[in-house]
């Protein structure tokens, strides 16, 4: 979050935005030397591990009781450390050293195998043994609210033409994921273990992950993507860190058609039951409408399991590391989490809510809007907004 005019690490609390700077007195003079003092990012924090992770929550959660004079009794102090959430402008949380994006939904591998190799081949021999992956552009990941600028490459004019012909991408697509940051990481040649990943992951934010269908389409042979997908990559400011979402676990049978090799066995296998929208606004459309309602616990592959699998060549994966889950999809067609599945490859229209309009794929002016939440009993868990407008192709 930025306050006025100088970048520091915010906490939302609901329609305010607590600045961790103006209240660092009350954090122990290691925490602040460590992770606060001159920091503008969460790296610091990322890095410094579980133990400094549980100690700066327990802080918060303590300067911000109801039974805790220190800034429920000083109204200068609140005056200063609580800023209106619509006066703060938003950076992104970490600096990205290295971005990774995973295909790790069964039900979106299913349905796109299924579209373009037949049911019976839908996913490829090597899906239920692995987390399939391939490495992202770090450097176009974007806030929030960051235009994204229709990409131009090479496509087929037509579904029988084997020349392809340059020209600005007609099946841009968004893909509704989310991703999670690496905590302190690991050296170079020593892989990460399954028990302890759990201590590697900071936390989770909304992802969209942009694509270009029909670029894709072309490039992808035999390397996976490349141009379709390093356009832009949004993602929500707000982390909502693992320990917060610890309640929302949902406990789930070990995977055992087939068993996954014992580097990525979990003896407590579980994911997250964390709701997740996708809305579309035209610019003839007075408020977005959701076309994707699904949900995280629909993955296959855990984020535990894609780091652990990531790392098992030695690969060193370092604070601020960014892993995308993949588009997340349901069983249900409202719960496909792409345009690709809801078109079924441009066989079908998509309505846009009452609003009159439909889509196959994206146009420009278009605004795409996700947003997810973990509900509890009486209380909600948000990730904010992660939305993007699509201009024009230069």
């Amino acid at each position: 979050a930025v306050v006025s005019t100088q970048s520091t690490g915010g906490v939302a609390i609901g329609d305010w935005v607590l600045d961790v700077t103006a209240v660092k007195h009350l954090f122990s003079p290691e925490l602040v030397e460590r992770c606060i003092e001159g920091q503008t990012t969460l790296n610091a924090l990322m890095g410094a591990g579980r133990p400094v992770w549980t100690e700066f929550r327990n802080t918060l959660k303590k300067i911000l009781s109801k039974d805790e004079p220190a800034l429920q009794n000083n109204a200068g102090l609140r005056a200063s450390a609580l800023v209106a959430v619509n006066e703060v402008t938003m950076h992104l949380p970490a600096t990205i050293g290295d971005y990774t994006d995973f295909y790790s939904s069964r039900n979106h591998a299913t349905n796109v195998g299924t579209m373009f190799r037949g049911k019976d081949n839908a996913l490829q021999p090597n899906w239920l043994h692995l987390p399939v992956g391939y490495h992202g552009r770090a450097s176009s990941v974007v806030i929030s609210g960051t235009p994204i600028r229709r990409p131009a490459g090479q496509i087929l004019p037509s579904p029988t033409a084997t020349t392809p012909v340059f020209g600005p991408c007609r099946l841009m697509d968004y893909e509704l994921e989310m991703g999670f940051f690496v905590g302190p990481g690991n050296k170079f040649g020593e892989p990460i273990k399954m028990e302890d990943a759990a201590d590697q992951i900071f936390g989770m934010v909304l992802m969209n992950d942009w694509s270009a269908r029909d670029i894709q389409k072309w490039e992808y042979v035999p390397l996976g993507p490349f141009n379709a997908k390093n356009f832009g990559t949004t993602i929500s400011p707000w982390v909502v860190t693992m320990d917060a979402l610890a309640p929302f676990r949902l406990p789930l049978e070990p995977k055992t058609d087939p068993e996954p090799l014992p580097y990525l066995v979990e003896k407590d296998s579980y994911q997250f039951d964390i709701k997740l929208f996708a809305s579309i606004q035209g610019d003839n459309m007075t408020k977005p409408e959701v076309v994707s309602s699904s949900n995280f616990k629909y993955m296959y592959w855990s984020p535990r399991q894609q780091l652990v699998h990531h790392s098992v060549t030695g690969c060193n994966m370092r604070p601020g590391d960014l892993l995308g889950s993949g588009t997340i999809s349901g069983t249900e067609d409202h719960e496909f989490g792409c345009l690709l599945e809801l078109c079924w490859k441009g066989t079908r229209e998509v309505k846009l809510g009452q609003s009159g309009e439909v889509r196959k794929f994206l146009r420009d002016g278009d605004d795409v809007v996700m947003t997810g939440y973990a509900q509890g009993m009486g209380y909600r868990v948000g990730f904010g907004r992660c939305s993007g407008k699509v201009l024009p192709a230069n």
